[in-house]
Order: C-alpha cells, then structure tokens, then sequence
C-alpha cells in the first residue's frame, strides 16, 4: 500500500501507524484498516494489532516492523447504522394505523380501530423510540463503525418486518384476543422493555466511554442468573407483544431475532467461559444460563 514503507517514532502505537497509512493513502481512513501480523508457519489465524498498543510491543527489538493491511471497505458509525435500522420501523407501524392504507388493498369501509390495536401501536413506537435513545446516550460500542454495507441488510430485515407485522396488526379484519390476554401480554412485555433497558445501563458500565474495558464478566440483577440477559429481555418482551396481538407475522419475527441472537449469546458464553477459566489469576466465570432460561 505505502511504497517505500514508513518511519515511525519508537514509542508509535498502532493508531499512529494507521494515522500515516491514512496520509500516505487517502483511501484508507484508520476505521477502515485492519492491521495483523504476517502469518508464521503453523498459524491458522493472523494476530490483529490492538489500537491501545505500541507498536514495540508486537516486535523484538531493532527488527523490521512488518504488517499486513486489510481494506474493511466503506465504514459507518454504529450509532448511524442503529439509527437508520430503527427510524423506519418507528414510522412505518403508526403510518399502517393512522393513514388509509387499506383502501388501496380493496378496503373502502370505515375502518374499526379497537382497543388492543392503539395499545399495540403506542407498545411497538416506545420500543423503537427507546431503542434509538439507547444508541445515541446509553450504548458504548467496542468497535466504532461497521461495514456500510449492513446499514442496506439490516434495514431491509427490520423494515420489511415492520410492514409486515404492522399490515396484519391494523388489518381491519383483524380480530382481537380477549382483554385479560392483552393486558397480560403488554404488561409483561413492557416489564421486559424496562428489564431490557436496566441490562443496558449495567453494559455500559462495564466499558469506559471510549468503548474500551474488554470481556468482562457483568454482574447484578439478572445477569446474576443469565449471561446475555439483554438478549433474553428483548426475546421475551417481543413475546408478550405476541401473547397480546397474536400475528403470525409478529411470532415469525420474534422466532427469527431469537435464533439470531442466540447464535449471538452462544458465542459470548463461549469466550467469556474460555477467557475466565480460574486460570493464572483470573477470576472462574459462573454457572448460568446463556440466554432463555429455563431452555438454553
């Protein structure tokens, strides 16, 4: 990338070095570089040079820094490609509530709103609402941007879902569950919406706001029990949105995000059981459930 290579100061970092890839090649802002070391014989995966380090701390002394660059491609905040995943769902529901929809689908009759509806519509924009909260003042991300290509994946999975959900929901030949059903359904989903938020704020204080801290081991309320309790909160909330409207699109859409945040949860418990094995000092991670309790 850089012919000729590049000298660096002997205390640089790995933020330096990419700061002067960036200079010499414009092309490659830092959160799009991905530096490792040259494969040695034997190694199946490159070591990756952590932003905090120095680069002295990869190489003996006097030797020749070398490193391999990989493009990550166009990159985007995660605070912007949360954003964009969650505005539209925010908006398309109330628009199937509010606006004559219907009528382009062959409905012309006055459209009967019944109680459960307006509960769920108010239920579905205070999830989303709270959810956009969270990215811009509660979340502190590890990585600061991703690929800008996931902003065109995500979006079609949550927008497309909220069409969906939302068609059938306010559907004017939608029939309601009783009212006992309904309230048990909300209330216990806006219980796992405020659980959901509490899991939150105990994540980010488990990172600086940098985003820095690493693995670490989260403590209190339920992920005593549960090691992706957020996860669990977000399944189970969705479920009672379920309980209350009873879709089928709604129930496929809660089954697909617990299939997909549970390969999520299985793999953290993975790392964090590996990483915290009582060994050289550090602490033996404890027995819990990995995301929904009293199955998994």
């Amino acid at each position: 990338v850089v012919r000729g290579g590049l000298e660096l100061h002997e205390d640089a970092t790995v933020e330096d070095l990419k700061s002067s890839i960036y200079k010499q090649c414009k092309k490659y802002y830092p959160e799009r570089q991905r530096l490792t070391l040259p494969l040695e014989s034997g190694q199946t995966r490159p070591i990756v040079l952590e932003g905090g380090k120095k680069l002295k701390e990869y190489f003996a002394k006097g030797s020749e820094y070398k490193v391999v660059l990989k493009d990550l491609g166009p990159q985007i905040k995660y605070s912007t490609l949360f954003f964009w995943e969650y505005i539209g769902p925010l908006f398309i529901y109330p628009a199937f509530f509010f606006l004559p929809i219907y009528k382009y689908f062959g409905f012309t009759a006055e459209r009967v709103i019944h109680p459960v509806q307006t509960y769920a519509m108010l239920y579905w924009c205070f999830h989303y609402l709270k959810r956009i909260l969270e990215t811009f003042f509660i979340h502190r991300f590890s990585h600061a941007t991703s690929p800008l290509s996931n902003v065109f994946r995500n979006c079609v999975y949550y927008w497309s879902f909220a069409v969906l959900i939302a068609y059938f929901a306010n559907h004017p030949l939608y029939t309601p569950v009783s009212e006992r059903q309904a309230k048990f359904g909300f209330g216990f989903g806006l219980l796992c919406q405020l659980s959901n938020l509490y899991c939150h704020i105990i994540l980010r204080n488990l990172r600086s706001p940098d985003g820095k801290g690493g693995y670490q081991i989260p403590y209190g309320f339920l992920f005593n029990f549960i090691t992706c309790a957020n996860y669990t909160t977000e399944i189970y909330q969705w479920l009672g949105f379920n309980i209350a409207t009873q879709t089928l699109s709604g129930y496929i859409f809660m089954v697909v995000a617990a299939l997909i945040m549970t390969n999520w949860a299985l793999g953290k418990h993975r790392r964090l059981v590996k990483l915290f094995n009582g060994r050289d000092g550090r602490p033996k991670y404890p027995h819990r459930w990995v995301i929904l309790p009293p199955f998994l």
